[in-house]
This record gives C-alpha cells, sequence and structure tokens, in this order.
C-alpha cells in the first residue's frame, strides 16, 4: 500500500496555500483594472443606491408632508458630495472586499484531524 510522509503532506498543503495566495491576489488586481476601466458604470450604480437609499430612508424618518419634501430636496443637493466620496471609497475597497467574498464562497470546513 501506498503510504505518503506526514512532511510531504505538509509540504503539498505549504505549496497550494500559496498558490491559492498568489490566485487571490490576481483576483484583487483584475477587480481592481475593472472598477478603474468601469468607473462610469460605478458612478451609476452608486447614484442609483443613492437616489433609492435617500428616499426610502426619507420617507422611513420624516412623516410631515413639507418636511419631507424640504429633506428630499436637501438629498439632492448632497447628492455630489456623497458621489465624489463614495466613488473614491469603492474604488480603494471594495476590490479586497469582493475578493474576500469570494474566497469565502470557494472555502470548505477542513475535516477534523485524526478521522
Amino acid at each position: 500500500m501506498l503510504t505518503i510522509s506526514k512532511s510531504s503532506e505538509v509540504a503539498i498543503t505549504i505549496r497550494e496555500k500559496q498558490l491559492a495566495d498568489e490566485h487571490m491576489k490576481d483576483v484583487e488586481l483584475l477587480l481592481e483594472n475593472m472598477f478603474s476601466r468601469e468607473e462610469a458604470t460605478l458612478q451609476l450604480v452608486l447614484d442609483r443606491l443613492y437616489d433609492i437609499g435617500s428616499n426610502n430612508l426619507i420617507n422611513y424618518r420624516v412623516k410631515p408632508r413639507p418636511l419631507n419634501r424640504m429633506m428630499k430636496w436637501i438629498a439632492r443637493l448632497t447628492k455630489p458630495v456623497f458621489h465624489s466620496l463614495a466613488v473614491r471609497w469603492s474604488k480603494k475597497n471594495c476590490p479586497k472586499l469582493i475578493a474576500n467574498w469570494l474566497y469565502s464562497q470557494v472555502q470548505f470546513p477542513q475535516p477534523p484531524v485524526g478521522k
């Protein structure tokens, strides 16, 4: 019967881990490239999310109709500030967050040792 020594199992595991780390760096770089290349799409997505979120929040929190209209007007005025901050934050943080989430989707629990 063919047996594998413990040291070769560890070497395979370390090599596989290094290979997985390199691939995840590649995934993150590809996502960064996509975010910089598709900036117009990112801006449109953020604008739509801001519109939906601000309206829903104002409708949920502000009941009097005149005050509700005024708050929606204020939300439209603050949209450019949100837009610039959100685009910068998204380009900086989203590739890493998405890569980590994708990595968590392809991981499986380790089998118990000794069984």
